[in-house]
């Protein structure tokens, strides 16, 4: 390629980007704000879960008969600790409908990108059918239908990442500085990994009552097969992303980095689920924690559990911030720097 013709194609991006700047902001701040609200929603709703409070509230839209948004406030606040949660929990998704309502209006009135328009309208359905299923989990008391609307939740997260990610500064400044395919298809096996994680765990907190020993240790053990095969991914990423081939995209190593500190967060915290779980044998490890005793719903239980949980979808979420940066990186965008599209190879 020719120093003129490189010298055009930067004027063209250039014009190009200070078109889109300013549509990007509003973009942003709303995806982002977006993104922000879900992750304290998860949370709540695995506390939920972790204190079996999905039916604290027999009745959906409402609550006890009142309006979602006029439930009394003293009512709410001063009530069982169950109550408060789950109508909290739907507050919460609430809040996180509105700001997907006002992503959406933000993309149609100022986006170029058309895949982005149409991806905020499918976060606002997303979000639609989370409420849904939440509610039909309350008419329908299903466990299963629970399971699914706890895989549910993390998705959304992962897309309102995503949708946040792709109207950031680096998404529209990348530049394909990675030769090598290798990297571009790790990040997407860590994502899908820590989504087939997310399944199985979901499958542990949601286990039916009449689930035979045998099978809940199938369970266990894929869980734990799992995590090792994440760990190894995550790990891979940290040296191949370290490594000559990826020299000139320093940009992957700030997700690599954030996804091993949540590695060694999660490991532990999944220990300590278990220990709280289902205990261990302390008389035989250590006299000291010998008199330890389960507490299903003890405060530090609780906080361990959904700790655990949360952090699953943090992982999702730090999966697909590694997946766009190198992707973006990957290849030589095509027709303008603000595409989805980008092409096989590099130019030399």
């Amino acid at each position: 390629m020719s120093a003129t013709q490189e010298l055009k194609d930067s004027d063209a991006r250039n014009v190009l980007h200070g078109r889109a700047s300013a549509a990007w902001k509003q973009s942003w701040f709303w995806a982002w704000a977006t993104t922000i609200c879900v992750f304290p929603l998860i949370w709540v709703g695995g506390l939920v879960t972790t204190h079996d409070a999905g039916m604290a509230v027999p009745d959906w839209p409402g609550t006890y008969g009142y309006n979602l948004f006029l439930y009394p406030l003293t009512a709410w606040l001063y009530g069982p600790f169950d109550l408060f949660i789950e109508h909290g929990h739907r507050l919460l998704g609430s809040l996180v409908g509105l700001l997907s309502i006002a992503l959406c209006a933000a993309a149609w009135s100022t986006e170029t990108r058309r895949w982005y328009r149409w991806a905020a309208i499918g976060l606002l359905l997303a979000v639609i059918s989370q409420g849904l299923l939440g509610g039909f989990r309350v008419v329908l008391d299903g466990r299963t239908i629970a399971m699914l609307h706890g895989c549910g939740g993390p998705m959304v997260f992962a897309f309102a990442t995503f949708l946040a990610l792709s109207a950031s500064s680096d998404w529209a400044s990348a530049r394909p500085v990675i030769p090598s395919r290798g990297m571009r298809w790790i990040s997407l096996a860590l994502l899908l990994s820590t989504i087939v994680q997310l399944i199985l765990g979901a499958q542990l907190r949601h286990a039916l009552p009449d689930t035979s020993p045998s099978g809940f240790m199938s369970l266990v053990h894929l869980h734990l097969t799992m995590a090792a095969v994440v760990t190894l991914i995550i790990l891979l990423v940290a040296i191949v992303g370290r490594s000559g081939t990826c020299r000139d995209a320093r940009e992957i190593l700030t997700p690599a980095n954030a996804l091993l500190l949540l590695l060694i967060l999660q490991l532990c915290l999944g220990f300590a689920t278990w220990i709280v779980n289902y205990a261990m044998p302390w008389a035989d490890l250590t006299q000291w924690l010998a008199k330890y005793s389960i507490s299903a719903k003890g405060y530090w239980e609780s906080l361990i559990v959904t700790g655990h949980q949360a952090t699953g979808s943090l992982m999702i979420a730090a999966s697909v911030w590694l997946v766009c940066r190198v992707w973006r990186r990957q290849g030589q965008l095509v027709r303008n720097p603000q595409s989805f599209t980008i092409s096989r190879r590099v130019e030399a």
